[in-house]
């Protein structure tokens, strides 16, 4: 049986208690019950929302491992709609992973580790949390989809491969603070600057892209909300409320995807050889005199070099110039 091209897409605003496991289960428990009467299919809560994100020494205390009864909860939240959580993963070789886990029917269909670990400014995860290696598309009831968690999304190969891995759904669970706030404006700078990069993202790679962000204050730290639910043209489906929790969801038809990349088929004329080739070329591997030099003169062999004893009696043989 083909799947459906329409489904409803649900973004759950939250504003987590950090540390507090017990507590954001039954806003995530809420929250679905509240989804169910929008008639959603999937829903998307913020990154880290079980956990609360400054976390800092707290991250092995609130750390889950994909077997645990925190985790078998989810799966049972999962039956009959399925839902992206945000939490911290834990191995079985003792890391601990930024994660954005996908389930479905009760089971998990993919789980993302955060790729990029924000240091600088506020932000300290590179101390706390292992890097993720790894961004694939995978497939779902809802189809081809893909996830990237907050600053992954700040750069733009991570949605260049997603987009070229077949994705057509992009979720982004993220947990973006307030900055740059300007009197009189309805949001600040960090929010005008995400939903400038929703946009281009969206319409650039014919995407579906769905950006769940979070609410609340964390050690005197504000986050904007804002979440929202993008067409492959760029176009906002639903958008959520600033700085306060909120409900949205939007009707997905897959068709506008396939609409638009026959309007636009950047995609479908993408030369990934090229890009494969010239970001080896400037990683290194391809050459080895610098910029601009080819392959085939790069890889010419050095001259020989004399032995030292050699070199000194070639020098002292060597007539000597005349000077004035």
């Amino acid at each position: 049986m083909p799947a459906p091209t329409q489904f409803t897409v649900a973004v759950a605003q939250i504003s987590p208690r950090l540390g507090d496991i017990a507590a954001n289960l039954e806003s995530y428990e809420e929250q679905m019950r509240a989804a169910r009467g929008l008639g959603a299919d999937l829903v998307i809560f913020p990154e880290l929302s079980l956990s609360g994100y400054f976390l800092k020494d707290m991250v092995s205390t609130v750390a889950v491992r994909l077997d645990s009864p925190e985790v078998a909860q989810l799966r049972r939240l999962s039956r009959g709609r399925g839902l992206i959580a945000g939490l911290v993963e834990e191995t079985d070789d003792f890391r601990f992973y930024n994660s954005a886990v996908y389930f479905e029917n009760g089971e998990i269909v993919h789980v993302h580790r955060k790729v990029y670990l924000p240091t600088y400014g506020l932000f300290d995860e590179g101390r706390y949390f292992a890097r993720g290696d790894g961004i694939r598309s995978f497939s779902t009831r809802h189809g081809r989809a893909a996830m990237l968690v907050c600053e992954d999304m700040w750069h733009p190969s991570s949605v260049y491969i997603a987009a070229l891995d077949r994705a057509v759904m992009l979720y982004c669970p993220s947990t973006s603070p307030l900055r740059g706030i300007t009197d009189g404006q309805e949001k600040d700078n960090n929010a005008r600057y995400w939903e400038l990069l929703n946009a281009m993202y969206a319409q650039t790679f014919s995407i579906f892209l769905v950006h769940a962000n979070r609410v609340g204050f964390e050690d005197g730290v504000g986050f904007w909300g804002g979440s929202e639910i993008l067409d492959p043209t760029g176009r906002s489906l639903a958008k959520a409320k600033y700085y306060e929790p909120d409900l949205i969801a939007a009707e997905i038809n897959l068709k506008a995807a396939r609409r638009q990349r026959i309007a636009s088929p950047l995609l479908r004329d993408e030369d990934i050889d090229l890009t494969i080739n010239e970001l080896m070329r400037i990683r290194g591997r391809e050459t080895e005199a610098g910029q601009g030099v080819p392959k085939e003169i790069a890889k010419k062999p050095a001259p020989r070099r004399l032995p030292a004893a050699k070199r000194v009696a070639t020098r002292r043989a060597a007539p000597r110039r005349r000077t004035k």
